[in-house]
């Protein structure tokens, strides 16, 4: 049935059509070979066959067909900013608040290990009733959680403490991202070896080269912390701890072991490599905080942002906020340096421990300026200011940098990184 004339057409005169037009293409084509370039340019690109027009409309042709596995579009070319042990998320060309997998920051100690999932075990052992060791199988057929929660590097900023470093908010803050995270819950198979009254610490351990080890208070992994294996609907990539890892939420992500294959159980932190030498806070008077597990109230904004430029006009201006203590609360922004501040929108779905994307229209003038925003959560506790942070801490230390972030407006309208 043509749409058009309303009238029916049997298969025969539909063939002999189909012919005529095959035809007719490869008589183009043939004329084409005979008469050379010139004359092929005269010819209407929509004529042509589709790997010879220009730009042939994708109404005309037939498109590609399905694939085992989907691919982005051509010409989108967003990726990741690598160095040897990690690479940075770029979240000023992404949108929403899930990070798409192949776009998930990662940090490795000594490279991504290949595990065969089928012989991956995690052993359970300590203060425990039951020694116990499951096979991926075993743990699958636990009851499941998914959850969206954000990851953070405690290094994440870290070279911000000395001022100004990163040109981009990829290399300021690339080392954070969000995904949907599926498993079943730690707690549920501590139940399965028992726990002794006496133990109050966990140490968790990596399949990697480096056997990533930390210490965790008991009471607290036991509240919401996952065995994870699934990955924004799919199984965990290499790079983010496949076939398993651990997810405790809000915390730092050094905690989030990859790649876990033991957990045991004892009485007191076990003081691994990890927790002396690294992953501490070197204060101001020469001690250091210790087993500073949760990531605070922290905010940025993601557009406009460093390397990118704008025009005088309208200027949304869009950011990512978050904190380990639970959901965001409020996000302020101010345009003039932080002398004052507008409440921003938050942008709906707003999760506990979970990127929050806000928005706020403004009208950049020409002048030069600077941009920054201002996360409060839920606990009332308020992203701090560069100053007060350095006052509190110093600048000896490298991670859990959480200050204000600033973007300076030239009036030319570039933006670029600077410190307030």
């Amino acid at each position: 049935m043509n749409p058009f004339d309303g009238e029916m057409r049997t298969s025969s005169e539909e063939g002999t059509e189909q012919e005529a037009r095959i035809d007719r293409r490869t008589w183009l084509t043939e004329v084409v070979s005979l008469v050379g370039v010139t004359a092929a340019g005269l010819i209407t690109p929509a004529l042509l066959p589709a790997e010879e027009g220009a730009s042939p409309a994708p109404t005309h042709v037939p498109g590609r067909g399905p694939s085992p596995y989907g691919l982005r579009a051509e010409g989108e070319t967003v990726q990741r900013l690598t160095t040897a042990t990690h690479s940075l998320t770029p979240h000023q060309s992404l949108h929403g608040i899930i990070t798409p997998s192949a776009l998930h920051f990662e940090r490795h100690h000594n490279g991504v290990p290949s595990i065969n999932p089928d012989r991956h075990r995690l052993m359970m052992h300590g203060l425990v009733d039951r020694p116990l060791t499951f096979a991926m199988n075993d743990l699958v057929r636990f009851p499941s959680v998914t959850r969206t929660l954000f990851i953070e590097c405690s290094g994440n900023s870290g070279h911000e403490w000395k001022g100004p470093t990163g040109k981009t908010v990829q290399e300021t803050h690339g080392l954070m991202s969000t995904s949907e995270w599926t498993g079943v819950p730690l707690a549920t198979v501590l139940a399965e070896s028992g726990v002794k009254p006496d133990a109050s610490w966990v140490l968790a351990e990596g399949s990697d080269a480096a056997a990533m080890t930390r210490s965790l208070p008991l009471t607290e992994v036991l509240k919401d912390a996952l065995l994870c294996y699934a990955q924004n609907g799919e199984a965990l990539r290499p790079e983010q701890g496949y076939p398993l890892r651990l997810v405790i939420p809000g915390w730092e992500g050094n905690t989030c072991i990859k790649w876990i294959r033991r957990i045991k159980l004892g009485t007191a932190p076990f003081m691994t490599r990890e927790e002396t030498s690294r992953y501490t806070d070197l204060m101001p008077d020469g001690k250091s905080r210790q087993f500073t597990f949760v990531m605070e109230a922290k905010s940025v904004i993601t557009s406009p942002s460093g390397g990118q430029r704008i025009e005088p006009g309208f200027v949304e201006i869009r950011g990512l906020a978050w904190s380990g203590l639970g959901s965001v609360r409020a996000v302020d922004v101010s345009a003039d340096g932080g002398r004052t501040w507008h409440p921003t929108q938050l942008q709906a779905p707003v999760l506990p421990r979970c990127h929050t994307r806000f928005r706020f229209g403004w009208h950049w003038n020409g002048d030069e300026t600077i941009i920054q925003s201002r996360c409060t959560d839920e606990t009332g506790y308020v992203q701090p200011t560069r100053t007060a942070l350095v006052a509190s801490r110093g600048t000896h230390s490298f991670y859990h940098y959480n200050a204000i972030h600033s973007w300076k407006i030239d009036r030319q309208g570039n933006v670029t990184n600077v410190s307030v």
